[in-house]
């Protein structure tokens, strides 16, 4: 995606400033974590209904939980990809029960109480600014934006602290990705209202 020109020319401070308080929800929490354990992925699939193993096309086996309604990417060497989770318990409790359903099937046992931690590499989540942005403003204006509403009706903010990416649409809305806490997806979205205030106007009033 590249820059694009505004056909008419946005003047900054045009309008009164709009003061933008954004709120966001967790869509997926990506994690990784270590199990401690050496995994006999055929037998893992073979007995429980809920893993699926295909290694002639990948080495890696997937296990679904219903609760928390999580996906867990299993690989031999007791590595694992908790995706799917809301907030930081739901992971906790999802690689808990993991490690609880496949300790029998490892040909190592890990050390007395050990409980695995995990890293999270990824959180997506949407947010709304309550307010319509000028999309052509901001890709003229605003650095590290690319915008080809040919091709995407949204435009992609990118920040490098915190490290994130955004996704905005006319109507405000966002979808952040990139963040590694809750506390980096608040940061952005912070930096991003202050960002985008000058190019935003209020939200068209809906007619019954």
């Amino acid at each position: 995606m590249k820059k694009s020109k505004s056909k008419k020319k946005f003047k900054k401070g045009s309008m009164p400033q709009i003061a933008i308080k954004p709120t966001f929800k967790i869509e997926n929490i990506v994690a990784s974590s270590e199990l401690g354990l050496e995994l006999d992925l055929y037998t893992i699939a073979y007995k429980l209904h809920d893993v699926e193993y295909e290694p002639e096309q990948f080495p890696g086996a997937i296990l679904k939980l219903k609760d928390p309604k999580t996906s867990l990417l299993l690989f031999k060497n007791g590595k694992i990809i908790c995706a799917g989770g809301k907030n930081e318990k739901e992971v906790t409790d999802a690689i808990a029960l993991t490690m609880k359903m496949l300790e029998k099937y490892s040909k190592i046992t890990p050390p007395k109480n050990f409980k695995p931690k995990f890293v999270i590499q990824n959180i997506v989540a949407s947010a709304a600014l309550g307010v319509e942005l000028d999309l052509y403003g901001i890709a003229s204006e605003v650095p590290d934006v690319e915008y080809e509403p040919e091709q995407f009706p949204g435009a992609i903010l990118k920040f490098l602290v915190p490290k994130t990416s955004l996704l905005l649409f006319k109507n405000g809305k966002i979808i952040c990705t990139g963040g590694r806490s809750e506390a980096d997806v608040s940061a952005a979205l912070n930096q991003a209202a202050k960002l985008l205030a000058p190019y935003s106007s209020p939200l068209p009033i809906k007619k019954d």
